[in-house]
């Protein structure tokens, strides 16, 4: 079978799927890879590089597309990608299917089957494969060091000739995978931590970090939702969790907020006039720019100023930081192309609870449960186990 690894086409993507160095054991499991020319360019990946551990070149995506019958991307691909693709080929990706519903129906009416690696469980045996953290830790390394860029102060408690300078106050808000990375991250740089985060489970990871863990009382509800992220909560708990952690945010210097819930509007946690308390110059990072946010008045992909607070809405930090994103992705896409793998083929176990939770589309339709129904779709018959 022959795998095509395309361009990404996306803006501000610098990330390609496989790294040069992750040809060989596609090779070796008895695949046949076609690369598209330029596809490792951003991520400083040559094509020489790809040439040299085996793999084929192709001049441009309708050359690829024309090959390839399991397609292995990073992004969700546009439309018009997807009208080049081959009927019956696979593709595997961070699909984001909730967000893209039409690319869903397109991959369905062209009976392509389709896995969305943002998708795969938090399971032990699947965190080889875990996309999202993989991507989340960048983001929380990226985001305290956006933030220390931003803020016009030092991180460090530093005692010198002129004067003792106070370490920054950071505050981080969701201490999940990228949140603990940001804790790291700016306790590295020497500031003073502190963390807060729905889940009471979540106090002894912050406090191993160095950070002190702000507890809130809010009504008593479930904190931990499906795949081990927060679940989403009521209006009356967000209302009590944001009059309690407004002071907490007005005492900070640099905010990081991570909250997200898979397939939803991100949460809203920092009001604007939670803002208007903090120090002029303060900065707040929004790590969930990209569904709505966690802060009003993030504008994604942009840098804003509110009240003489800077909001920073970027959504493309493991994108800038493509090299080493990149070689965790090769190991994620690899990791879950094997675990379906059999003898130079794809072949996927129908009763394996990492397929049954990443298939989107198959046999020319939405076979997703939670997918279809928001869809409007009626019951998918249970595919049978076949070879892509």
């Amino acid at each position: 079978m022959l795998i095509g690894i395309p361009r990404e086409i996306s803006d501000r993507e610098n990330r390609v799927a496989i790294i040069p160095s992750g040809i060989p054991e596609l090779l070796e499991a008895g695949y046949e890879v076609v690369v598209e020319s330029g596809a490792g360019s951003a991520a400083h990946f040559s094509d020489e590089e790809y040439r040299n551990c085996g793999a084929i070149i192709a001049e441009d995506a309708v050359s690829l597309y024309r090959q390839a019958q399991v397609i292995l991307k990073v992004r969700t691909p546009s439309l018009e990608e997807i009208d080049l693709m081959q009927p019956e080929s696979t593709l595997i990706c961070v699909l984001d299917p909730w967000f893209h519903q039409a690319q869903v129906e397109r991959l369905a009416s062209r009976n392509i089957r389709s896995y969305a690696l943002d998708l795969v469980p938090r399971t032990t045996r699947a965190q080889s494969m875990d996309v999202l953290s993989a991507m989340g830790g960048i983001s929380g390394y990226r985001a305290v060091l956006n933030g220390a860029m931003a803020l016009p102060r030092y991180f460090p408690m530093l005692m010198t000739a002129a004067g003792t300078i106070h370490p920054a106050r950071v505050l981080v808000i969701g201490a999940g995978v990228a949140g603990l990375m940001a804790i790291a991250t700016a306790r590295r740089l020497g500031a003073v931590v502190e963390a807060y985060d729905l889940r009471p489970e979540a106090r002894e990871q912050v406090e191993s970090l160095g950070a002190d863990f702000i507890e809130i009382t809010v009504p008593e509800q479930a904190s931990e939702g499906e795949g081990g992220y927060a679940s989403a909560q009521s209006e009356a708990f967000y209302k009590a969790q944001q009059e309690q952690l407004a002071d907490c945010v007005a005492r900070s210097d640099l905010v990081i907020t991570t909250a997200a819930i898979p397939g939803k509007p991100s949460p809203r946690l920092v009001t604007r006039d939670m803002i208007h308390r903090m120090k002029r110059g303060s900065v707040i990072v929004d790590l969930a720019a990209e569904r709505g946010g966690n802060v009003e008045g993030t504008v994604m992909n942009e840098k804003v100023d509110v009240d003489g607070v800077t909001l920073v809405g970027h959504v493309d930090h493991p994108s800038r930081v493509p090299v080493h994103a990149s070689q965790l992705l090769t190991r994620n896409i690899t990791g879950f192309l094997m675990n379906m793998t059999e003898d130079g083929r794809l072949i996927p176990p129908a009763d394996d609870d990492i397929v049954q939770a990443t298939r989107v589309t198959d046999n020319g339709k939405v076979v997703h449960d939670r997918l279809r129904e928001a869809l409007g779709h009626t019951r998918a018959e249970q595919p049978a186990e076949e070879t892509a």
